[in-house]
């Protein structure tokens, strides 16, 4: 298995020990290695996490989802605020969606996050998602893994919310929980949103503003998660009402997680959760590397402009351009 490892040169291991340590630019600096796209830092960053691995994996990892303006931000801080008071390290890593144009992104969460970012227990991580699919970075799941070398015992991944592809922040974190608004709609629409087939636990928050309409969105929630399929046998998953503003509820929502968290270990899902995240992140990397090989090669960079175009014109087949270009690798 060691020859499967990756020596650390004197720098990364450097980095390495500042992590294992405790030291926040040593963990900033490697998170910064493993989302940079130079061939050389990818190889440096490969053998850092190797060198990690062994140190990770202690944490409670949670994901948080929901619509733009349904209050993701203030809930986190509110949350973390609350697991600090009770002793515990909170990293905090937040996606901000990517302009399709530009590429750039506010990556504004330190600023709404401004009091929680002020403690020297937790860590706020803002990155693009840079056109990833599923609401989440490319390099989440290694920022991830850093952050429980670290120490950190809850890592929060806050996605950006866009609905129908979250399933990969469900894919990487042991509990996902899903924020909806008190006028979230009917029970048929919230059926229709696929997203809470893969919820683990429900909140409506904001209730504060209208706690009639927020009891009703529970019961219509409520109604509509009994006509799917629950997700594992040993797990119903619990619907609640608070507000993250008032931090009313902050509370009873983490009492919801370690009631999620003993469930899932006491029939042994929990780990077995772990592993086939961890096979299905091996598989996802195939396929990443294999399209980043097909596009690096020589003969798709040379006629891939004018297939590309050929398709667009109608002069080609979608179907025809694609088994061209698949052949040139022989």
């Amino acid at each position: 298995m060691n020859a499967l490892h990756t020596p650390l040169s004197a720098e990364d291991q450097a980095l390495a020990e500042g992590v294992l340590a405790g030291r926040l630019r040593a963990l900033a600096k490697s998170i910064t290695l493993i989302e940079s796209r130079r061939p050389e830092h990818r190889e440096r960053a490969t053998a850092l996490l190797e060198a990690l691995l062994p140190h990770s994996g202690r944490a409670m990892r949670v994901g948080i989802s929901g619509v733009p303006g349904v209050g993701k931000s203030t809930f986190i801080e509110a949350l973390g605020l609350h697991l600090i008071d009770r002793g515990l390290k909170v990293a905090v890593l937040a996606v901000d969606p990517s302009s399709s144009l530009t590429g750039g992104s506010i990556l504004g969460d330190k600023t709404r996050m401004e009091r929680l970012s002020q403690s020297t227990s937790a860590f706020i991580r803002p990155s693009p998602s840079s056109g990833s699919l599923g609401g989440v970075a490319e390099k989440t799941r290694e920022a991830m893994l850093l952050c429980e070398a670290f120490g950190f015992e809850v890592v929060i991944v806050e996605t950006v919310g866009v609905g129908q592809s979250e399933t990969a922040v469900a894919g990487m974190t042991d509990i996902f929980c899903l924020l909806q608004l008190p006028n979230a709609g009917d029970d048929l629409q919230a059926i229709k949103k696929g997203i809470m087939e893969i919820a683990d636990l429900i909140v409506v928050n904001k209730a504060d503003i209208d706690p009639r309409a927020a009891q009703m969105a529970k019961a219509q929630i409520k109604s509509a998660l009994h006509m799917l399929r629950p997700a594992s046998p040993n797990w119903t998953v619990p619907v609640l009402t608070l507000s993250a503003l008032k931090n009313d509820g902050v509370a009873s929502f983490w009492a919801e997680i370690e009631r999620y968290r003993t469930a899932m270990q006491r029939s042994g899902e929990f780990e077995g959760k772990r592993r086939h995240q961890a096979l299905a992140w091996m598989w996802e990397m195939i396929d990443s590397g294999l399209r980043a090989r097909f596009r690096d090669h020589p003969a798709v960079k040379k006629n891939l402009p004018a297939l590309c175009q050929a398709v667009e014109d109608g002069q080609s087949t979608p179907a025809s351009a694609a088994l061209r270009l698949l052949g040139y690798l022989g």
